[in-house]
């Protein structure tokens, strides 16, 4: 097999790694994806889909199957603790982009990406139980060794899983295997664990009665203690929609927690006794949250930014690249920019490492500003700066924070993260076809 027929290896089957696959097989650059889970299914809870990167899925086709899963997002609002308003914006449409901001379950939306990669690449795209463990370089491209590790989320393993050990060459390989990415401990074997900042995250769905514009997505409370929903499914015939909540309590960062523990299913005693005064005019939070199937604990976690991704024909993709705080609604979105970009330069350049070169150039220095931006709290930080300066609440907003003030916070965040509107609806395609 010729360098050239040989297949880009993507380790790692999430919403990064999918959307690579599909955006090389745009292209017509073959591809497989190497995912350790030995069957793949709908996990997680809500995240959001920000106008950048619903572009690059629109053009890649899925415009439509977005548009039936998730709500377009029609605003973004900041409240106080006491559910007084500090700022509220459009969002998507609505504020004039091209393209929508989705809210919709995570695991719909990794579905919907690995349904395309089956329907466009064929079934044995994605070779399940396959846990990339090492690779080298060959003479005419790259070699990637994998192990099965017996890992099943679910009942029965879904075909073409692989053997014990297996090995596929290709012509680069593009980890796209998460915060705790196999590759990227082999690139940085002192690294050590993700870097925790103290805060706590429950998150759960609730069916519920639709709040404010019934597409809104909103953020309460300040630094320390913070709330935020927004809904993922209609209301449809004055049924209860499918609302997305996030609890979240800061410690100290040496505080006794059970950091080892990633997604454990939580206990409202934990939490719900500091929210159960969040009962505001519009939205009732303990009720929100007393409404939830299954709660779920998640630490807040990063890493810091490395110096190099691009190590010959291998390089970091996602979250095993720029893991980054859950702040400004950004990780899945730089993922799906992170594939379109590598897409683009591999047309341009080939699958050589060159491509691989001018990928990075462009999207490590992009990405580790938003993880730094992240930790200082991003544009959320308005929140905290209301409970500094009037901890007891305000009469108007603009006695505590001027409307420059806000509005420079909300508009410099857009642009670090490159969804600055009038940009995004004048530049070219990523990748031109």
């Amino acid at each position: 097999m010729s360098q050239s027929t040989k297949p880009v290896i993507i380790a790692g089957g999430g919403i990064g790694g999918l959307t690579l696959a599909l955006s090389l097989h745009q292209i017509g650059v073959p591809c497989v994806v190497l995912e350790s889970v030995e069957r793949i299914e709908p996990l997680g809870v809500g995240i959001n889909v920000l106008p950048h990167a619903v572009r690059e899925l629109t053009e890649l086709g899925l415009g439509y199957a977005l548009a039936t899963e998730g709500v377009a997002t029609a605003e973004l609002a900041y409240y106080s603790r006491r559910g007084q308003l500090i700022w509220q914006e459009p969002r998507g449409r609505s504020a004039g982009y091209n393209w929508p901001q989705y809210s919709i379950h995570r695991g719909s939306l990794h579905m919907l990406l690995l349904d395309a990669v089956h329907a466009r690449l064929g079934i044995d795209a994605v070779r399940l139980g396959a846990h990339l463990t090492s690779w080298e370089e060959t003479a005419i491209g790259i070699r990637a060794m994998t192990s099965r590790r017996g890992q099943t989320l679910g009942a029965d393993p879904m075909p073409l899983a692989v053997p014990t050990m297996a090995t596929y060459d290709g012509s680069l390989l593009v980890a796209a295997d998460g915060i705790h990415s196999t590759a990227r401990a082999k690139l940085v074997p002192n690294e050590g664990a993700p870097l925790w900042n103290g805060a706590i995250l429950w998150r759960g769905t609730s069916k519920a009665a639709p709040f404010l514009t019934g597409r809104s997505m909103i953020m309460a409370g300040h630094e320390f203690q913070k709330f935020v929903c927004y809904p993922i499914s209609e209301s449809r015939g004055g049924e209860p929609a499918l609302i997305n909540w996030v609890a979240e309590k800061k410690f100290r960062p040496d505080h006794a927690w059970r950091r080892e523990d990633w997604n454990r299913p939580a206990s409202l005693d934990e939490f719900l006794p500091d929210f159960e005064s969040w009962r505001f005019d519009w939205l009732d939070v303990p009720a929100l949250i007393r409404g939830a199937a299954r709660v779920f604990e998640y630490p807040m976690v990063d890493r810091d930014p490395l110096p190099k991704w691009t190590h010959g024909r291998m390089t970091l993709l996602g979250d095993a690249a720029h893991p980054m705080y859950p702040i400004g609604s950004n990780g899945a979105s730089q993922a799906i920019l992170d594939a379109r970009v590598l897409t683009r330069e591999i047309k341009a350049k080939g699958a050589t490492s060159a491509a691989l070169e001018a990928y990075e150039a462009e999207r490590r220095p992009a990405t580790a500003k938003i993880v730094l931006a992240n930790r200082g709290n991003g544009p959320e930080q308005v929140m905290q700066l209301v409970e500094t300066r009037a901890p007891a609440g305000f009469a108007r907003i603009d006695d505590v924070l001027s409307r420059a003030e806000l509005e420079d916070a909300a508009s410099a965040y857009k642009r670090l993260a490159g969804f600055d509107k009038d940009a995004l609806n004048a530049r070219p395609p990523i990748v031109a076809l």
